[in-house]
């Protein structure tokens, strides 16, 4: 992280200096090639063939293939993003496959230091993923979510070329952002020296997100085999247990 020193001329006296490298966390997960893009299942090789098993994750309508990552398009061109300001960022799930499909979605959400490195101290909570339509269409798993992982079920059979409503409509890092300080001070003789350090400066926000999928066939057991969660399917819709 950076730091700005300030010397001042008493140990009575103080001066706040503040730096803040906000245009760095516009790089978010651009380049990081970390949302699951289009998922095929591997758990039912024995029952189905894979190529019938097909998932897209859509961004503002737009699939999210091969290497391109999440947010690819949150930011117009030099355009330097706002702490505070809600961007447009609607992702659903696509069923690209050729079997009709239950859909369980993971958000992973946390701050990467300039080598890449996860920084756990600072909190994720301030990369605010607009959640939308939970409890009526997506279903939160209260017991497998984190403040750094949200887990997430589709509670409806999702039929081959169709999508999910959306389960996130945008994105704000909070301002909170820039009110995260700590100062330390260091005298020797007359002089005091004051570092003020921004804890999110030079941080960079991650968000992950991966849509996998399971055969209607069956679906309860293929649940709990594959994503470890007992659930019920009652008429073709999913509630957890």
């Amino acid at each position: 992280m950076k730091k700005f020193k300030k010397i001042v001329s008493s140990p009575i006296t103080t001066a706040a200096a503040f730096v803040l490298a906000a245009g760095l966390l516009l790089f978010s997960s651009i380049g990081g090639a970390r949302a699951a893009l289009t998922y095929f299942s591997e758990d039912y090789e024995t029952n189905i063939q894979l190529h019938e098993i097909g998932i897209t994750l859509l961004e503002n309508g737009q699939p999210v293939e091969g290497e391109e990552t999440l947010l690819k398009h949150l930011l117009e061109e030099d355009e330097v993003l706002k702490l505070g300001k809600a961007y447009p960022e609607e992702l659903h799930v696509y069923n690209s496959g050729v079997i009709n499909e239950y859909i369980r979605v993971n958000i992973h959400k946390y701050w990467l230091d300039e080598n890449d490195e996860k920084i756990p101290e600072l909190s994720p909570g301030l990369i605010d993923l607009h959640l939308v339509n939970l409890g009526t269409d997506w279903l939160l798993d209260e017991n497998a979510s984190t403040e750094e992982r949200t887990v997430l079920y589709y509670n409806k059979l999702l039929n081959s070329e169709n999508g999910t409503v959306p389960f996130a409509d945008c994105l704000t890092i909070k301002g909170g952002v820039a009110s995260k300080v700590k100062e330390t001070r260091q005298t020797s003789g007359i002089y005091t020296t004051i570092t003020t350090t921004y804890e999110y400066d030079g941080a960079r926000f991650c968000i992950e997100i991966k849509a996998d999928g399971v055969q209607e066939h069956n679906a309860q057991d293929a649940i709990w085999s594959s994503w470890g969660r007992r659930v019920t399917v009652n008429n073709g819709a999913l509630s957890l247990d």
